[in-house]
């Protein structure tokens, strides 16, 4: 019990560390997007010169450290609850685009946040405990029963269909269209991860994982799923606030990612049906989290008027905003020279 009780904590310091690096990793990789996109085609449309900005670098390097320290997390602890834990990442990248960005966010925006850490919370309490498989084989077993197979088949064609057909049209307008592939991706990246922290743990206590092939099958899986969601989370990040991007994430991620494990490591078998609906109750809570961050972007949209701008002549400039894309133009663009001329 008490070895069981060090990995807990192991992990749960792993998840708290990794979540500081990643939301601070928002934040350098936006800074870097911001100022690679002054010098060429921006990440949104499809450009690469952020490759070429250090501050990018530096937040991509932050970035894996964080997922180097998450990828630990699972290895001592189940993923109930090393993934909610990822709610510390929205604290950290809020308040900073909130300083270093100046992405303001509003009352209603940490209501919103405040919600989904709340809900996160109450998943964490009623979490089941994780039945630990004792072989990389049995892990296999679980990936191809019939109920995750239809997870994994529905996940492909939800991400060809943003990728193919919604990308296109909606990517520069909709933010579910980018975290949604985003998010899908990561559901399956855990899994993966967990396999694979499983098959380290057992071969480091002497029994070798690293020949079966489903070991490196599920690496492939976790690398293909991790690239790809780095380079939509970069089009996310270049395309909308940094402010909103986080916890949406978040929650996408959060929820996919328990249903994923549900699913294939049956996490809410012997469960009692009041444990099930208060963790149903915390995933209310996180998305009416989301409702209200979007609620209040609408209600910064709807003032119609974003910035009053007071020159030395007397003459007062206005700028009014009907589309989050104007908005996303007018922050990056203009509302720096428009303030340096009023001083």
């Amino acid at each position: 019990m008490r070895e069981s009780v060090s990995d807990n904590t192991k992990g749960f310091a792993l998840a708290v560390v990794s979540s500081a690096f990643i939301g601070a990793s928002f934040i350098l990789k936006k800074k870097g997007l911001r100022r690679a996109s002054k010098s060429g085609a921006r990440a949104g449309v499809g450009g690469y010169t952020y490759l070429l900005e250090p501050l990018w670098w530096a937040g991509m390097i932050t970035m894996i450290l964080g997922e180097a320290f998450n990828f630990i997390a699972y290895v001592f602890a189940p993923a109930v609850l090393v993934t909610p834990l990822g709610a510390l990442s929205i604290i950290v990248s809020s308040v900073l685009a909130h300083f270093i960005l100046k992405e303001k966010l509003q009352r209603l925006g940490v209501l919103g946040c405040i919600s989904c850490i709340v809900g996160s919370i109450v998943i964490v309490i009623h979490a089941p405990e994780e039945k630990s498989p004792t072989s990389v084989q049995e892990i296999w077993d679980l990936a191809t029963q019939p109920a995750f197979l239809v997870y994994l088949g529905a996940t492909v064609v939800f991400v060809v269909a943003l990728m193919l057909f919604f990308e296109p049209k909606y990517g520069q307008t909709n933010i579910l269209v980018y975290l949604g592939i985003c998010s899908l991706m990561g559901s399956l990246t855990v899994v993966s991860i967990k396999a694979i922290g499983i098959a380290i743990k057992l071969t480091l206590e002497g029994i070798n994982q690293i020949a079966y092939p489903q070991t490196w099958l599920f690496a492939t899986v976790a690398v293909v799923c991790v690239v790809s969601q780095l380079n939509y989370l970069n089009k996310a990040l270049d395309t909308f606030s940094t402010a909103i991007v986080s916890p949406i994430y978040y929650v996408m991620f959060t929820t996919l990612t328990i249903v994923a494990s549900a699913i294939m490591f049956k996490d809410w078998s012997g469960q009692t049906i009041s444990s099930i609906a208060s963790e149903f109750c915390g995933l209310l809570t996180i998305l009416s989290g989301t409702v209200l961050l979007h609620t209040a972007r609408e209600q910064e949209l709807a003032a119609g008027v974003a910035w009053q701008v007071e020159k030395a002549s007397g003459i007062s400039w206005y700028i009014t905003i009907n589309t989050d894309d104007l908005m996303k133009n007018i922050e990056d663009d203009y509302f720096v020279a428009l303030q340096s001329s009023a001083q």
